[in-house]
């Protein structure tokens, strides 16, 4: 975010779609110094700077609020609102008189659902910005202790949204080729529907992560056998766009477990990133199970280099990385909260001639 206007999501839309948003807008004219939203609310929307401008401002300590961005006319702002429904992260104050103009996620939504390349503009600028939030971040922090985990910590996310951005964009593209057919167009749209539920998810988990208390597992009994193939099913395109091969050596067992499935598929999506940050050239990933009446044991082993096993009890720390080029270790250490947040515990080992072997326990 900058003080100049960007081409984003608005300059992208089609003519007919932005007439239907701007039907739908409530237009608003606010004083200089009107709070719009403060940080921690409900989002219940995007706006749009008609006249005037706006500062976006945030905490960045005990008590502290910086001014991290000032946006004119043309630009938008609350864009987070539209893909999930977390509370706000930032305050938007009129820093002058300002005409705004209010679209609600609903009718976002309904644009989203006749033209997926709308809903691919947003997640593009989405990230443009979150990169600038980044940098705007660390410059007010710079004189702050915290600087070397926030710059890592930003890093990881990053790197963490790449995958499932790349998603959207080729789903995205496939929804727009010109030959694209109905089927093409819907399968498509179910492309990026789950990996959009996935970067909200990955927020809300990191959220959770970060204010260093256990989250509350909503555990629900059903098929861990189901649960299983869905998950790896939706890994596998992934997968294939790094030359990858998921393989299971057993049947999931068809046992109930009571289980977060959306924080569980977390684990899963982690577990074979980190494996395939360690194969650029592809490789294959082996998924065992054994269930011996207490618990179901999980494995998931790739044909990668594997580690020193005097590193093992250490990967679980949060930013520790022990050789990966990407990515800052936070992953594993998530992946240990959700596990034992199922009452379950998670271990690594690296044998002579085979990758890592990352295994869990899931009780009955």
């Amino acid at each position: 975010m900058d003080d100049s206007p960007h081409p984003g999501l608005f300059s992208d839309l089609l003519a007919a779609e932005l007439t239907v948003l701007k039907q739908t807008a409530t237009v608003l004219t606010l004083p200089a110094g009107h709070v719009i939203f403060r940080q921690g609310e409900a989002g219940d929307g995007i706006y749009v700077v008609e006249k005037g401008c706006v500062e976006i401002s945030a905490a960045v300590g005990a008590g502290e609020r910086r001014i991290l961005s000032t946006l004119g006319p043309g630009n938008f702002f609350g864009e987070m609102a539209v893909v999930d429904d977390q509370p706000r992260s930032a305050t938007a104050t009129a820093a002058a008189d300002c005409t705004l103009s209010f679209i609600a996620s609903d009718a976002m939504w309904r644009v989203f659902g006749q033209s997926p390349a709308v809903l691919i503009s947003l997640m593009r600028e989405f990230t443009r910005r979150m990169r600038e939030f980044d940098r705007r971040y660390v410059q007010e922090v710079l004189q702050s202790e915290r600087l070397g985990l926030i710059g890592r910590f930003a890093q990881s996310i990053v790197h963490d949204f790449k995958n499932p951005l790349n998603i959207i964009g080729l789903a995205g593209d496939l929804a727009t080729a010109e030959n694209a057919g109905r089927e093409d167009r819907i399968e498509a749209g179910d492309l990026i529907r789950k990996q959009v539920r996935r970067l909200s998810n990955m927020i809300s988990e990191v959220l959770e992560y970060t204010r260093g208390s256990s989250g509350a597992a909503a555990l629900v009994a059903g098929s861990y056998g189901e649960f299983v193939r869905q998950t790896l099913a939706d890994i596998q395109a992934e997968a294939a766009q790094r030359s990858v091969r998921i393989e299971c050596e057993n049947e999931p067992p068809e046992t109930l477990l009571r289980m977060d499935q959306t924080r569980l598929a977390h684990v899963f999506h982690n577990l074979v990133n980190n494996a395939m940050d360690f194969m650029p050239a592809g490789g294959r990933i082996i998924v065992r199970f054994h269930a011996d009446g207490r618990e179901v044991v999980t494995e998931i082993e790739d044909s990668g280099p594997g580690f020193a096993p005097e590193i093992a009890p250490r990967l679980f720390q949060p930013f520790a990385t022990h050789g990966k080029t990407r990515g800052t270790g936070l992953g594993l250490s998530i992946c240990k909260r959700i596990i034992e947040d199922h009452k379950g515990q998670i271990r690594a080992r690296s044998e002579p001639q085979r990758g890592a072997i990352f295994s869990f326990t899931l009780p009955f």
